[in-house]
């Protein structure tokens, strides 16, 4: 059988409000064209999802309908569809605090609200900088949520001391299961705060943040957050529990279902299980589901999952996270160049 030839895609692009201007955005230089200057490039989408099918313009066909009708082209597929979805994203500020639903989740989600579930499927995913890239991922342990929230006592308003010292309680216990509860309880009564006591609690911050000469990494990131989201948002306080990280180019992090992220500024790739679920609750002007986000997180604190590539042949990186669906490939070209002299 003769050798399948390579087809050039045309590929989506998403133009959220969060994304790059044109000329500073990898998906606008990927996407090809000419880049509207006026829009913001977001994210590039790959494969045959149906927010964003790729097409296949020399087969004047959709990348699903072609595997579809060739189906040797792609060893797992069904009815056309891919199993994973590839992205590169261009980040200039934070999207939403957010999480992924499990299959089983998704399942009951989309059921009951097509609308904003529109899949039956899980969306765990990997991402692999390929910029310094910002992340919050993942619940700090006990005892720091415990100091942060000490630390930035507006937050009075929106959580009970009670609260507070409970997790302070169960910093040295080995049961697992009350450290959870611990975190549960606190991060549920802050995403559930009323607008009012939230507008309040920021003004308050804010006043006395600007009025120090010195600001803590922190200060600075809640800071950088609440001009980006100004309304009230009550994920100007994630940082106060999420673990906070930079990926260096080439670094990689896996987020797996249930688990609390939000993407803050960098370029990278995506790769996840085919699926567009979202479940979100701040920094989004979007649809929220708090509920359904605290009722679901696993509220571990082991810290994020990094992904160390592994050279499987030389020049070949990959990125093996612990799902079936999608592996990574990273090739590195090296071009040797001889010299030659004339004698």
């Amino acid at each position: 059988m003769a050798a399948e030839k390579i087809h050039f895609l045309d590929v989506h692009v998403m133009n959220y409000a969060w994304g790059r201007p044109a000329n500073q955005s990898a998906v606008a230089k990927l996407a090809g064209g000419l880049a509207d200057p006026t829009k913001t490039y977001a994210e590039l989408w790959m494969g045959t999802h149906v927010n964003g099918p790729a097409q296949i313009p020399e087969k004047s066909t959709s990348l699903k309908e072609y595997i579809s009708s060739n189906p040797q082209v792609l060893a797992a597929h069904e009815n056309g569809d891919i199993q994973y979805l590839f992205k590169v994203l261009s980040v200039a500020k934070a999207l939403s605090v957010q999480s992924h639903p499990t299959k089983d989740l998704a399942k009951e989600l989309h059921a009951k609200d097509p609308k904003n579930y529109p899949d039956d499927n899980h969306k765990p995913e990997m991402t692999v900088a390929l910029t310094e890239f910002e992340i919050l991922c993942g619940f700090r342990k006990v005892e720091d949520i415990a100091r942060n929230f000490e630390d930035f006592p507006e937050t009075t308003r929106l959580v009970k001391e009670s609260q507070i010292k409970a997790l302070r309680d169960v910093a040295a216990s080995s049961d697992e299961t009350k450290r959870k509860a611990a975190i549960k309880d606190l991060f549920t009564s802050l995403m559930k705060a009323s607008h009012e006591d939230i507008d309040a609690a920021i003004k308050v911050l804010i006043s006395r943040l600007g009025g120090k000469k010195d600001d803590s990494e922190l200060e600075t990131l809640v800071q950088r957050l609440y001009h980006q989201y100004p309304d009230a948002d009550v994920g100007v306080f994630a940082p106060l529990l999420l673990n906070y990280i930079k990926l260096l180019p080439g670094e990689s992090v896996f987020l797996g279902p249930n688990e609390p992220h939000a993407y803050l500024d960098g370029e990278c790739i995506e790769c996840m299980a085919c699926s567009d679920n979202t479940i979100r609750a701040g920094l989004t002007p979007k649809f929220k589901d708090v509920p359904t986000l605290v009722s679901s997180l696993t509220y571990n604190t082991a810290g994020p999952t990094y992904l160390c590539p592994k050279e499987v042949v030389r020049g070949i990186f990959e990125y093996k996270p612990p799902v079936p669906e999608f592996t990574v490939q990273r090739i590195t070209v090296t071009f040797i160049f001889k010299s030659y002299s004339k004698k």
